[in-house]
């Protein structure tokens, strides 16, 4: 069965919780991390990207880079915005956007269940990027970034939450200007926590829904501290990763659409032709953009203008859990036979835009710097956990969950 335990954790005084807590690492680029700290230097971005504060012409891989995250990092605690807390601790961490709330129980997930499989993935994970978080990991000496894990909702953990958010005050509770209300409390009942860690210890399986390579990062590094430390014990914190677990009744996964710099010589018509052999097509007569409302709909956007595409029955293999989603069969039945893009994870003729961006910002891509783009169906929960379930690995850019776990709020200590 699972494990995930309460520790101590490295957090912000409540004056600094929101001008630290910044979003993860890996949803921008390097400028725009040097953008998003110009005028706060609290942001938790001047440890998880730290080149933010060295000249642009440094490599953000390079060993410099990770020795300023440390500095940094150690600075909250020294300059007095962050403190570790006495005692073992899980944490409540609430957020709600656009009238929807998740409640999630921050913990430190164990590195064998993740090895035992215990800890189900559904991606794959890239060397380079695996790289990089061990680097700042290791010389860190911490996680600075939680994995977003999921579990089937269990009523009794529901209740706990609910009942300590009633009769407690929360540690933190702010809104960046972002539409996310972000609310935590500390849940320092020994008790409590005792009932809490019994429960999760039953939980047959956790999934990891965001954050493949951190977690991934997290794990090596916990085994590389083992073989440094031939006489631990299991109880060390290098064994257990951070991680916020939320119920998957509460979560929503959002569309991830797909952008494509060329037909591939066909002209709109010649493309149309073909795609009609494995969907229907029709010109969408709706105001503004197409959202796909069902499983198997898809938008194209080409010229000014939005079709629905719908598979063809037949065309997919309803029974196979990889063969039935949206993203494989845009992928196996169009994006590959008809635009020639076989391996979308290395092709630069195309770009996956989050549904956060909203679909205009579909037609302004393909106005712009590409020529056509997609309209996707939200992957479900439930295809997600049947799918690491199976054992099985879903293709590139097939979830996008929002709104994104705030990094700083939490930091572990390994």
């Amino acid at each position: 069965m699972a494990v995930f335990k309460p520790f101590k954790a490295i957090r912000p005084l409540t004056e600094y919780a929101d001008k630290i807590a910044a979003l993860p690492y890996d949803v921008m680029s390097s400028s725009e991390a040097r953008e998003m700290v110009k005028d706060n230097p609290y942001s938790f971005l001047h440890i998880d990207r730290a080149e933010v504060d060295l000249d642009v012409s440094v490599d953000p891989y390079s060993p410099e880079v990770y020795q300023k995250a440390k500095s940094n990092l150690e600075g909250l605690v020294t300059n007095h915005l962050c403190e570790e807390d006495a005692d073992p601790c899980y944490y409540i961490y609430r957020q709600t956007m656009n009238g929807r709330t998740q409640n999630g129980i921050v913990g430190c997930a164990s590195i064998d269940d993740y090895k035992n499989n215990i800890i189900k993935k559904h991606e794959k994970t890239r060397a380079e990027k695996e790289v990089d978080r061990c680097n700042h990991v290791n010389i860190c000496n911490a996680h600075t970034g939680p994995i977003f894990l999921t579990y089937k909702k269990q009523d009794k953990i529901n209740e706990i939450i609910a009942k300590w958010q009633a009769e407690n005050e929360p540690v933190y509770s702010f809104n960046q200007g972002d539409g996310v209300d972000h609310t935590v409390w500390v849940v320092d009942d020994e008790e409590i926590n005792e009932e809490l860690c019994e429960y999760f210890n039953a939980v047959e399986s956790f999934y990891i829904a965001d954050g493949h390579h951190r977690c991934a990062s997290a794990v090596k590094v916990g085994f590389a501290r083992r073989e440094e430390n031939p006489d631990y014990t299991g109880e060390e914190e290098f064994n257990f990763f951070l991680a916020v677990l939320f119920p998957d009744d509460e979560l929503a996964i959002m569309d991830y659409n797909r952008v494509i710099a060329d037909t591939n010589g066909n002209t709109v018509e010649e493309l149309i032709e073909k795609i009609s052999k494995d969907f229907t097509v029709e010109e969408y007569k709706g105001e503004g953009q197409y959202h796909p409302e069902n499983r198997h709909n898809f938008g194209m956007y080409i010229e000014n203008k939005w079709y629905k595409l719908t598979a063809k029955e037949g065309t997919f293999d309803e029974n196979n859990a990889i063969d039935s989603l949206d993203v494989s069969i845009l992928q196996n039945n169009l994006i590959a036979p008809i635009l020639g893009i076989e391996d979308p994870r290395v092709d630069h003729r195309i770009d996956f835009v989050g549904g956060i961006r909203g679909l205009k910002e579909l037609e302004k891509r393909a106005n712009s710097d590409m020529k056509l783009a997609f309209s996707m169906y939200p992957t479900s929960i439930k295809e997600l956990m049947d799918i690491a379930d199976a054992g099985e690995i879903m293709p590139p850019k097939s979830t996008w969950f929002e709104p994104k776990l705030l990094s700083g709020l939490f930091i572990h200590k390994i």
